[in-house]
C-alpha cells in the first residue's frame, strides 16, 4: 500500500495515523531506514523518528509549498547558526507526497528545562536568530512585505473566530494606531516556540541543541519573529524578554511591544482566544496594556502591572 490521496484540507485533516502506517513503513523501506518508525505526537504535519539518528517529514499534495519552503531553508541554514539544525539528507516524492529525510537533534523542548536555565540560554536563542535573520534568501516569499501587511490587516478581525468582543472590536483601531515602518525583509523563521527549540543538559546547566521545523518560514519584517516568541517563548516574563532581545543585539523602545502586538495579529497562524489560555492578560482590556504585558519591556509599565489582578478574556 501506499500514501493515502490528500489533495484537499478535507482529506487530510480526516487522515488517523493509522491511514498513513503502510504507506510510511514502504517509504522508510525504499530510503534505506532501519529501526523502529515511530510518529511524533505533536505537529500540524506527520513527522516521524527513524531511530534514534533520523527524522522522517511528509508534505501532503495539499501543501506543496511547505515542502519547498523547508527543504530550501533547511539548506540554507545549514552549519551556518550558532545552533544547529537538522540536516538534509534526502528529498522526494511517493503518491503526491512529498518528504524530507534528514538528521535528528538531540535534546528536549526548550520548555521542559528548569525555568532558571531557560532564562539562561535565551541570550544564546536570540543570538541564533540575529543569525538566522543575517542570512541571505531572497527568493523566499512573499513578493511584497507591504502587500502581505495589506492583505494581512483587511481580515485580522475575521482570523480572530470566538475572541470575546471587547478585544475583537479594538483590532481594526489598533492596527491603524501602530506604525510598522518600512523595515527591509529578512529571513525569518515565523513559528519559534519552546517546543521547536531543543536543549540538553551539560555539566551543571544545559545548552541550546537544536532549532527546528523551518516550515513556514517566510521574509519579512524582523519583528514579525517576536510575535511568536512572546507567545511561546518568554511568555510576558521581563527578564526572559530582556535575555534573549540582548542576546540579538537589540535594544527595544518604546514601541517594540505595539508593534509585536500588531505582528501577533497579522501573523499568518495567529489566534489570540487560544493565547489567553496560556498568558497573563492585563487589569486593563486594552490592546495596548496587552502588548505591554506580553512584550514587557518598560520597567514603569512593569510596575504598574504588578499584582494586578488580571481581566478575563471571556468577559
Amino acid at each position: 500500500m501506499g500514501l493515502p490521496a490528500a489533495e484537499t484540507e478535507a482529506q487530510f485533516e480526516a487522515l488517523t495515523p493509522a491511514d498513513l502506517a503502510a504507506g510510511v513503513g514502504a517509504l522508510a523501506r525504499r530510503l534505506g531506514v532501519r529501526g523502529e518508525v515511530t510518529r511524533f505526537a505533536t505537529g500540524s504535519l506527520p513527522v516521524y523518528a527513524c531511530g534514534d539518528a533520523l527524522v522522517l517529514k511528509l508534505y501532503p499534495p495539499v501543501y506543496p509549498a511547505d515542502f519547498t519552503t523547508e527543504s530550501r531553508v533547511l539548506r540554507a541554514v545549514d552549519g551556518r547558526l550558532p545552533v544547529p539544525t537538522p540536516r538534509v539528507l534526502d528529498t522526494g516524492e511517493l503518491d503526491g507526497w512529498r518528504y524530507v529525510l534528514m538528521s535528528r537533534l538531540p535534546g528536549v523542548a526548550l520548555g521542559e528545562a528548569p525555568v532558571a536555565e531557560q532564562i539562561r540560554l535565551a541570550p544564546a536563542l536570540g543570538e541564533a536568530l540575529a543569525a538566522l535573520h543575517g542570512l541571505d534568501l531572497p527568493d523566499l516569499g512573499p513578493s511584497s512585505w507591504a502587500g502581505f501587511v495589506t492583505e494581512q490587516t483587511a481580515s485580522a478581525g475575521a482570523q480572530q473566530p470566538g475572541l470575546a468582543g471587547v478585544w475583537a472590536r479594538q483590532i481594526p483601531s489598533f492596527l491603524d494606531s501602530v506604525d510598522l515602518g518600512s523595515p527591509p525583509p529578512v529571513l525569518l523563521h515565523t513559528e519559534v516556540m519552546a517546543e521547536h527549540v531543543l536543549a540538553v543538559p551539560d555539566g551543571d546547566g544545559w545548552r541550546l541543541s537544536g532549532v527546528f521545523d523551518f516550515e513556514p518560514a517566510m521574509r519579512g519584517a524582523p519583528e514579525y519573529e517576536f510575535a511568536a516568541v512572546g507567545v511561546f517563548v518568554t511568555r510576558g516574563s521581563p527578564e526572559y524578554l530582556r535575555a534573549l532581545l540582548t542576546g540579538y543585539g537589540l535594544t527595544p523602545d518604546d514601541g517594540f511591544p505595539l508593534r509585536c502586538l500588531a505582528y501577533l495579529l497579522l501573523h499568518r497562524y495567529s489566534d489570540l482566544k487560544s493565547y489567553f489560555a496560556h498568558l497573563p492578560a492585563p487589569a486593563e482590556p486594552t490592546l495596548a496594556a496587552l502588548a505591554h504585558t506580553w512584550w514587557p519591556v518598560s520597567r514603569a509599565r512593569r510596575g504598574t502591572n504588578a499584582g494586578a489582578q488580571p481581566f478575563r478574556p471571556g468577559a
